[in-house]
């Protein structure tokens, strides 16, 4: 694994044991989303990890800072990995394979022995507007061992089963105003309807035969939002519905640069933002319900999950890592006969 800092013998004894105990295994899913398995290795069935996003500035924006936080905080909670919500790389994502962006801006900034984990991440508009498929390429993985990023795919991990979902395709302004910049829609074949009609029916596929306790979807894209971007309208329309009819516990976005829960009055789903990975949006703040909006926070910072079998436990925390918020869901344990 590359990495700015000596490893020494405490992390390579971690790396060893998440190289024994987290394997990948592709299977033959019944949707066509790649689906892998992330075994649990805690005794007590536990699952802990980190949420991120919208961070890629080579340290900048206090990048580094909040980096600096997420070891701190993954340490105590032993997290078993971490999801980045995309817009991994400003500005304009990555220029090929070998752009030292992917160093300066992710091996090099989470250095932390707690963050040498699996990064589970997806894209986000910013990626779209460089080489995408160099995020995507196996050898960002040999680069890095903790990288692995897919447009959509599953990770499976026993308690919990996440449907990552590749959102940037489904926003039309990217299409039809695109202003001064060039996205990569090279992958999106054979068109873009096909592309979305496909993936939507891959994402409700999955979700329906999932079998897990909790189902979360992780998108780059919000949702619901009371921040700069609000409201994704074609999300609202295309993805919100597949959620909704398959009793997702949460939907986790980046997008908006800041930390945000809304609850929604439709559903049990949780609107989970983090997108405070490094620079932020003081101030952008849009009227929402105030009975729906549990918190929005305009500055940089992470998340935190921690799920059992019947509980998760969301914690936001400030670039400082001071608790902004925490929230609580239970579930009631099914008997067995």
């Amino acid at each position: 694994m590359a990495s700015s800092q000596p490893i020494n013998k405490t992390m390579l004894f971690s790396i060893a044991t998440v190289s024994i105990w987290l394997c990948f295994i592709c299977s033959s899913a019944a949707a066509e989303l790649q689906r892998f398995e992330h075994r649990i290795i805690k005794e007590d069935g536990s699952l802990s990890f980190l949420v991120v996003g919208d961070w890629g500035r080579r340290g900048l924006y206090n990048q580094s800072k909040v980096a600096q936080q997420m070891g701190v905080i993954g340490e105590k909670l032993d997290i078993d990995f971490v999801i980045s919500t995309g817009d991994n790389f400003y500005e304009d994502g990555l220029t090929g394979v070998d752009d030292p962006a992917f160093h300066e801006s992710f091996t090099n900034i989470y250095t932390a022995p707690s963050l040498q984990k699996q990064w589970y991440t997806v894209l986000g508009n910013h990626d779209y507007r460089g080489d995408v498929e160099a995020q995507l390429s196996p050898s960002q993985r040999k680069k890095d061992k903790r990288w692995l990023c897919f447009r959509s795919f599953i990770i499976n991990a026993e308690i919990v089963e996440f449907i990552f979902v590749d959102t940037t395709p489904f926003v039309d302004e990217y299409f039809t105003n695109p202003g001064d910049q060039t996205y990569d829609w090279k992958g999106l074949s054979p068109s873009r309807q096909a592309y979305l009609s496909n993936l939507s029916k891959d994402v409700d596929s999955a979700l329906k035969k999932s079998t897990a306790k909790w189902k979360i979807v992780v998108g780059h894209h919000t949702i619901k939002s009371a921040g700069e971007h609000g409201v994704t309208k074609e999300l609202e329309a295309q993805l919100l519905p597949i959620l909704q009819a398959n009793n997702v516990d949460m939907y986790i976005n980046g997008h908006d640069h800041c930390l945000e829960h809304i609850t929604s009055t439709e559903s049990q789903i949780q609107f989970l933002t983090s997108g405070g990975g490094s620079k932020a949006w003081r101030g952008n703040v849009r009227w929402w319900n105030p009975k729906e909006l549990k918190l929005y926070y305009d500055g940089q910072g992470f998340m935190t999950l921690q799920m059992t079998l019947n509980k998760a436990d969301i914690v936001f925390y400030d670039v400082f890592g001071n608790t902004l918020h925490k929230w609580s869901i239970s579930k009631k344990l099914q008997s067995v006969c």
